[in-house]
């Protein structure tokens, strides 16, 4: 299927990497699978118990989902939860594949993805391809959600951050974190520029859980299969965050490298460099830009 990796990070966690293969393209011409996702590399996750598993994304494509649904159900896996991270079109294409099962997300998202239905699946929303059926959450909740996946605990917690309707998943007994897009590797995309003040005070709740390991959904697929990110990952974020926000009176700082920029939290260990995000930070400089 594509070029999907099965990685194991911890036991019974399972993520289902795709994207990072030099010269392939899911399609020509610019599309959101390639351009927003698997050009950057893209991870769903399951958390696994006997029978049961908890899906955190649905992953860029229904084949995708169908894929992480097959290798789940061949484990012996029979009883499928399904939460989504956030509204953006690459964690929520796959729904099809899982339409028998609970979809679970925050409000705003099942308000978000209700209000854009139609153009999610016509492709006009940001551009094809269409996601035809899109399967709707059946549950959703405000702040916090308590579910269990055998006798594993899994907290869902509502932060603002990237976008203001993330859920992200904690496991306390272990300390992990799957991050969704509130964290990413090498640089969080900003999507909500007028929001970053909002981020920044969310980053500082986040950072209150005191995580272990990160499993961010975009990141570098070695230190996923390694076990995931330090805590680390969560204070090169906010420092990014508040660089962009330095701009407006310091605009000479947009001439730094995003190499020169992250230097310090690579040497660190907290990040990689990926040139494909030089992309991603020339977009987030024009979305500080006074008119962006």
């Amino acid at each position: 299927m594509h070029h999907i990796r099965v990685l194991r990070p911890a036991d019974g966690i399972v993520a289902f990497y795709d994207g990072r293969v030099e010269g392939y393209r899911f399609a020509e011409g610019l599309n959101w699978v390639d351009d927003g996702a698997l050009g950057l590399g893209i991870a769903s996750y399951a958390i696994v118990s006997g029978n049961e598993a908890l899906v955190y994304d649905t992953h860029v494509t229904v084949d995708h989902a169908r894929f992480v649904r097959a290798t789940l159900e061949a484990e012996g896996v029979t009883r499928f939860v399904i939460v989504l991270s956030h509204k953006h079109l690459d964690h929520i294409a796959g729904t099809e594949a899982f339409a028998d099962c609970e979809v679970v997300a925050t409000t705003r998202t099942a308000d978000a993805l209700a209000a854009k239905k139609d153009d999610i699946e016509a492709g006009t929303l940001a551009g094809p391809p269409g996601i035809d059926p899109l399967v709707l959450p059946t549950r959703t909740f405000e702040e916090r959600l308590t579910l269990d996946v055998g006798p594993r605990r899994v907290e869902l917690i509502h932060f603002d951050i990237h976008s203001d309707d993330a859920a992200v998943l904690w496991l306390p007994a272990e300390h992990i974190l799957f991050a969704g897009d509130t964290l990413e590797d090498t640089v969080t995309y900003v999507s909500e520029p007028d929001g970053l003040d909002r981020h920044l005070a969310g980053l500082d709740e986040l950072a209150a859980l005191d995580p272990d390991r990160i499993l961010p959904n975009h990141g570098d697929p070695d230190v996923i299969a390694g076990g995931g990110y330090p805590k680390g990952l969560i204070d090169a974020t906010r420092d990014y965050l508040n660089w962009l926000l330095r701009l407006p009176d310091e605009p000479e700082l947009r001439a730094t490298p995003l190499a020169e920029l992250i230097e310090g939290d690579v040497g660190a260990g907290r990040l990689t460099y990926y040139a494909p995000y030089e992309e991603v930070h020339q977009e987030n400089l024009a979305a500080m830009a006074p008119n962006g």
